[in-house]
């Protein structure tokens, strides 16, 4: 538990470890305590920020502009989470993984802050280990910063920071209990990222009518898809347009999957908002949309049978899985890798796999708020899914034991996905070693 005393480690790990249990929930949505560090702290930042929210295609956006900026030669700060095998993930300058030595630095900055208040704060990992990263950017000399929000928006921790330009992507039914139960009150809380003002730029092609009166109400400059800025293509190449500029000749993005037009149309437009400051060439746009990286979204492996990750574990993200994957081409069986948190709406992610995938392999995860492999098995039986010849559920203690008996059963032409939690994907890239870096 954290302490009026100061405590620190000498190690990244032991940071870890500690700050899993120092606070007395894992979300614990509100600014009051975080402000009160970050103004111990002193925390600005000397660039345009940017930060992005939504329900999904958050990361997707944050690596797209972060490649885009790299290319046109800025200096740039990108944060994101959760990480899948190492912190370091979470942190990048101008697309490496930031040291866990110069993590350590900031870490002991933060905590040496937090104990300097008057009043005993405690804050959550999220929290600490945020306005750690954003310490640490703000000293590196940046051109620009771009931070990914970690749930909702109003109330979370990035939220300290007055964005320049926020970004909002797709929204839909997340987090429920914390956000609300309906689109309309899901987009207010993402919302709040906004600043008035200042501009905002929704890539939700059917945009909920509670951000834009929200945007409306605090004079932000909103920018909607199908209204300010859009995109057309062909088979060979896609076009941007928006607000009086036009991108031509664009190749489609290195990202795969459905709904990356859309996220990659945001990214656009962020870009065209910041344009007098952060000038950013097509060329620069072209050769980012091909070089960008982000592991675990409809990522392909190289190799026979052929292996998918993808960490959709909402309705939405499921159904933008499953049209990329009815888009591959036949494989005789594709056999599924599957966990989930217990929150999640399970049977609503399931179900636009069904006519996919033919056998399934549930898996626990190493967390408490996952549902079990036992409880996932309950529910594909309830959804029909049964064992024969051509189809089956079975279950596994873990995703790389799942992912072990699964290359053994599969045909060499088969596809195996492993998608949902964030934990289900991390389990299969540690046991194959697979790092962005």
């Amino acid at each position: 538990m954290f302490s009026k005393d100061p405590q620190f480690f000498n190690d990244l790990p032991s940071w870890l470890t500690f700050l899993e249990s120092a606070h007395p929930v894992g979300i614990d949505m509100g600014l009051a305590r975080i402000n009160q560090v970050k103004e111990a702290l002193n925390l600005k930042f000397s660039c345009p920020v940017i930060t992005v929210a939504g329900t999904n295609g958050k990361g997707s956006t944050c690596a797209f502009l972060e490649a885009i900026f790299c290319e046109a030669g800025y200096r740039v700060g990108c944060h994101t989470s959760p990480h899948f095998i190492d912190f370091e993930e979470r942190a990048r300058l101008s697309r490496e993984n930031v040291s866990q030595e110069l993590l350590l630095k900031h870490f002991q900055i933060v905590e040496t802050a937090r104990a300097s208040l008057p009043n005993l704060v405690s804050l959550t990992y999220f929290e600490f280990t945020t306005l750690a990263i954003m310490h640490l950017f703000s000293k590196a000399d940046l051109d620009v910063v771009i931070l990914e929000v970690g749930l909702g928006g109003r109330l979370d921790a990035v939220n300290i920071i007055d964005a320049d330009c926020a970004v909002i992507t797709s929204i839909d039914l997340d987090h429920m209990a914390l956000l609300g139960n309906t689109r309309d009150k899901i987009a207010l809380e993402k919302a709040g990222i906004m600043r008035p003002g200042m501009t905002a730029i929704c890539s939700d092609p059917v945009a909920p009518t509670s951000l834009i009166q929200y945007a409306q109400e605090i004079g932000a400059d909103l920018w909607l898809h199908g209204r300010d800025f859009n995109f057309s293509g062909d088979q060979q190449q896609w076009y941007w347009s928006g607000r009086s500029r036009r991108v031509s000749g664009l190749a489609y993005p290195a990202l795969r999957g459905a709904n990356q037009l859309l996220n990659a149309s945001g990214a656009i437009a962020a870009l065209m908002s910041l344009r007098e400051v952060l000038p950013v060439g097509v060329q620069s746009i072209r050769n980012g949309f091909a070089m960008v990286d982000l592991p675990g979204r409809f990522q392909v492996l190289p190799g026979q049978p052929t292996i998918v990750l993808d960490v959709a574990h909402n309705p939405h993200a499921s159904s933008a899985l499953a049209a990329s994957l009815e888009k591959m081409g036949y494989f005789p069986f594709t056999h599924a890798i599957f966990g989930a948190m217990a929150d999640k709406d399970i049977e609503g992610v399931i179900r636009p796999m069904l006519g996919v995938v033919d056998y399934w392999h549930c898996v626990d995860l190493p967390t408490p708020r996952a549902a079990t492999a036992h409880q996932i098995q309950q529910v594909l039986e309830h959804l029909g899914v049964k064992n024969t010849k051509e189809s089956g559920v079975d279950t596994f203690t873990n995703p790389a034991l799942a992912y072990q008996k699964t290359v053994e059963r599969a045909g060499q032409n088969d596809r195996i996905l492993v998608f949902g939690s964030f934990f289900t994907v991390s389990g299969v890239m540690s046991l194959r070693n697979l790092k962005k870096h």
